[in-house]
């Protein structure tokens, strides 16, 4: 039983072992800001207040909080589930990234607990843009920089590239509305459009081009 040991440990051995590792991490953190985010729903307890109208609000948090949670897994899910290996610098990123979602319950609840002030929904906005921004660094840099997906053709990653952007632009347009900054706010989201319409474009013409290429081999290769 123990001969395994005299077998040497190879290179995607070790790559993926500390994938697998990073993976149980990252659901590890994602499940405990959901429980938190469950711990918090708390009835209001004002006097005169209905049963509806104690709860519906603590409910409301609790299910944007794990909707936006859950995106934001479904995202971190598709990524990982692309590469062969993770090294130092991607670990290090996704740390951070982690870090930001596990702030998340905080920032929801206290982003609309008091919608009075005008700083509380820059500051969830603000919070949404820096978790998306660090995961298109994390996919940049794993994608395009590290190489770490090869197997993952160049037409699909820029796909999600262009996805992971335009959530921070629309956040970032949405605290520009909320500023009183309209025109700001509308270059933006021209900006976005525009940056949508340009990666629609791309990928449909790399799919033209593969079905033209795939027409024109020759049937006898």
């Amino acid at each position: 039983m123990g001969g395994r040991v005299h077998e040497p440990v190879e290179d995607r051995h070790v790559g993926q072992r500390h994938l697998d590792r990073l993976i149980m991490l990252s659901d590890g953190v994602f499940a405990i800001a959901i429980t938190l985010s469950a711990i918090e729903i708390k009835p209001e307890s004002s006097a005169g207040l209905s049963l509806w109208q104690a709860w519906s609000k603590p409910l409301l948090l609790y299910f944007l909080s794990f909707l936006l949670i859950g995106v934001i897994w479904a995202n971190h899910r598709r990524i990982v589930a692309h590469l062969r290996d993770i090294d130092a610098v991607g670990t290090a990123i996704n740390m951070v990234l982690l870090s930001l979602v596990a702030l998340m319950p905080v920032v929801i609840r206290f982003s609309f607990e008091d919608t009075s002030q005008q700083e509380a929904f820059a500051i969830y906005a603000v919070a949404i843009a820096a978790t998306f921004t660090c995961m298109l660094a994390f996919w940049v840099y794993a994608a395009f920089i590290a190489k770490l997906a090869p197997d993952l053709d160049h037409a699909t990653a820029r796909e999600w590239l262009v996805q992971m952007i335009l959530a921070p632009l629309v956040m970032l347009a949405a605290v520009l509305y909320e500023a009183k900054a309209r025109n700001g706010a509308l270059a933006i989201t021209l900006a976005g459009v525009l940056l949508l319409i340009a990666s629609r474009w791309f990928i449909r013409r790399h799919k033209d081009g593969a079905i033209s290429d795939e027409g024109g081999a020759d049937p006898r290769d």
